[in-house]
Order: C-alpha cells, then sequence, then structure tokens
C-alpha cells in the first residue's frame, strides 16, 4: 500500500491536518501536475516509480515537515537525487500554474483587508572585552633560565632546583 492510499482512509480533518492541504485543493493539485506531466512526457519516456499523488505527498510532506531528503529517500524507496528532482518539479510545477501564485506585493498592499505587522529583528551588538594594543602587539617574554635571580630565593636555593645549589656544596 503506497503513501497515498494511506491518506484515502483519513477523514477530511485529518488529511488537512497530516498532509497540511484539503482533499479538493489537492485534487486540484494533481490536475495541474497531471497536465504537466501529459505535456512532458507527450513522446513516451520512463514509467516514475512514484504515482503523481505520491509525488505530490512526498513534496508535501518535505514543505511541511521538512524532513531530510535522505528521509525521504528511504520512506518512499527511492534515491536522493529522485526526491530532490521530484520535489524541484513538483514546486517549479505549482508555482508557474495561476492558481497557486500568490499574489505580488503591489497586490497585497492595495488590499485593505489585509494588516501589515512590523517585527523589529535588529541584530544587537555583542559586549565582549576591547582588544588593546597590547593585547594585539603583545611580545614574547624571555624565558627564565637557571640562573636568573628572579627565581632564587635569599637562601641560594634555586626555585627550579630543590637540591642544594652550587653554593652549597662544600667540598
Amino acid at each position: 500500500m503506497n503513501h497515498y492510499e494511506k491518506t484515502e482512509r483519513l477523514s477530511d480533518i485529518d488529511f488537512k491536518q497530516i498532509i497540511g492541504v484539503k482533499r479538493k485543493t489537492f485534487a486540484a493539485m494533481v490536475e495541474v501536475l497531471a497536465a504537466a506531466y501529459f505535456e512532458k512526457h507527450k513522446r513516451g519516456g520512463r514509467k516514475p516509480k512514484l504515482t503523481l499523488e505520491e509525488q505530490l505527498v512526498m513534496t508535501l510532506k518535505y514543505l511541511r515537515q521538512y524532513v531530510t531528503q535522505k528521509e525521504l529517500a528511504y520512506e518512499f524507496e527511492v534515491g536522493e537525487a529522485t526526491v530532490h528532482d521530484i520535489i524541484v518539479w513538483v514546486e517549479d510545477t505549482l508555482v508557474k500554474d495561476d492558481k497557486f501564485q500568490l499574489p505580488g506585493k503591489k497586490a497585497l498592499l492595495e488590499d485593505d483587508s489585509i494588516e501589515i505587522i512590523l517585527v523589529d529583528v535588529t541584530e544587537c551588538p555583542i559586549e565582549r572585552p576591547k582588544k588593546t594594543a597590547s593585547v594585539v602587539f603583545r611580545k614574547e617574554e624571555k624565558a627564565h633560565d637557571k640562573n636568573s635571580g628572579c627565581c632564587q630565593q635569599k637562601h641560594g636555593r634555586n626555585h627550579l632546583y630543590r637540591g642544594r645549589t652550587w653554593k652549597d656544596t662544600r667540598f
């Protein structure tokens, strides 16, 4: 049983919730895809593994749930490249048709029934410590050697050498 046959058993409410469109809209989309498929394959061609309904279900699932194409390839038992090609073809075909086009910006601005809401999404600067010249142009410090005066204590003991120093040895 394919994916579309499973959806035929659903009620109208469940169909809308799972697929994302009403049955009438789905049927109209399939009609548009069938006409485009007929035009594309007038002279013949290879029969697709998935029906147009399954291709549309796959595309709507991708757009609605945004699963990966690899998951869709596994679920529908086709290759990833096939999934990509199907999604691109279905989207392009539906966008080119007048029934499924959204109105342009001018039409939306002229329509008084649509409210326009602006959301402020400007970026806020991140508080980071400022880089000063001493940090940017830091000089490497010289390594301390055993004989440097900063490492010795008052009594001739060396911090780096725990034993006796040269001065403490007596012959």
